[in-house]
């Protein structure tokens, strides 16, 4: 599969919310999306890597593709409201660079 950039992701959901999805959901909507695909990737960890135990109905459950769930949500949020999740990101990490630049170094709990 070839690499897959970000503008490129968001291209890909637009065009199959026009294809497929007959419209975005509300922004509103997205977001209580968001936070529920959130929640079912939080079981998955909990249970992975946490102090809690699988019940059968989590067997079924794939790590991957609640992650994938996420991003999808986050990238149709993203889309309807005009941001641009490469220049953001992009942004944030320059933002978090200045910030951070000594502070995760000279933490001695890392």
């Amino acid at each position: 599969m070839s690499e897959l950039t970000i503008a490129m992701a968001q291209q890909k959901v637009d065009d199959w919310i026009k294809t497929y999805g007959v419209r975005y959901f509300s922004e509103l909507t997205n977001m209580a999306v968001l936070t529920e695909e959130v929640g079912e990737l939080a079981r998955i960890m909990a249970r992975t890597y946490g102090d809690q135990s699988f019940k059968k109905s989590d067997l079924k459950s794939n790590l991957a593709d609640e992650m994938a769930d996420v991003l999808w949500v986050l990238i149709c949020m993203a889309n309807q409201t005009g941001v641009d999740l490469s220049d953001a990101f992009e942004k944030n990490l320059q933002k978090k660079t200045l910030r951070d630049k000594e502070r995760h170094l000279k933490n001695k709990k890392l």
